[in-house]
């Protein structure tokens, strides 16, 4: 049987590997960036940082993973997806301007709200569109893309900070992610104005 991934789920897994490529930059250096550049920064107050990311997000997603399986098609939910994948990848310009600790605060409150919307918004869409017969394959290429995205943003991530500084590397993260976002634009024409399933023929009626 012949195998293939779909443009829609070949967008989606682009954007994922461009966005995880990007984010993964600043894992080796936040917890550096939060201790010597932010004032009142500590290594104490990094996990309340990802703790502020994480509740938000895992407190508002259901919510909005509710609404849109209640709307018709899947029109609300692209439109919840690139918006919060551009609100999103704006954030590491926010870092960029922060010096005082209740910005990054802030920045994480309102990205995990941020990914809240885009999280559900992607499953569902490559849920929907994912080819019959190939979910596993296509399941392994997203997550392989993610690893390779993850692997070499960890390796170049630390390398980039020493040499450039980390200002630079938010603007990176940021122009990785703005690309993510718009990569996804390309698939707008393929996304379902109403639910999708597969008719079925009426069943013939018997003769007498």
């Amino acid at each position: 049987m012949k195998i293939g991934i779909n443009k829609v789920i070949r967008t989606l897994i682009l954007s994922d590997f461009l966005l995880q490529s990007g984010w993964g930059l600043i894992g080796p250096i936040f917890a550096i960036f939060i201790t010597q550049q932010i004032r009142g920064g500590s290594l104490a107050t990094i996990g309340f940082i990802v703790a502020t990311f994480w509740f938000t997000k895992s407190a508002v997603q259901p919510f909005i993973a509710h609404f849109l399986d209640i709307k018709k098609g899947e029109k609300d939910d692209f439109d919840f997806l690139i918006r919060g994948m551009y609100v999103a990848n704006l954030i590491p310009l926010g870092y960029f301007f922060s010096t005082q600790l209740w910005h990054i605060f802030l920045l994480e409150f309102i990205r995990g709200l941020a990914m809240a919307c885009v999280v559900p918004t992607w499953a569902a869409i490559f849920t929907r569109h994912i080819d019959k017969g190939g979910e596993a394959f296509s399941w392994s290429i997203e997550s392989t893309g993610i690893g390779f995205a993850a692997s070499f943003a960890a390796v170049f991530g630390g390398i980039l900070a020493t040499i450039l500084g980390f200002r630079a590397v938010f603007v990176l993260v940021s122009i990785f992610g703005l690309i993510s976002s718009s990569v996804l634009l390309s698939i707008r024409q393929q996304i379902f104005s109403k639910d999708h399933f597969v008719p079925k023929m009426p069943p013939r009626e018997k003769p007498f």
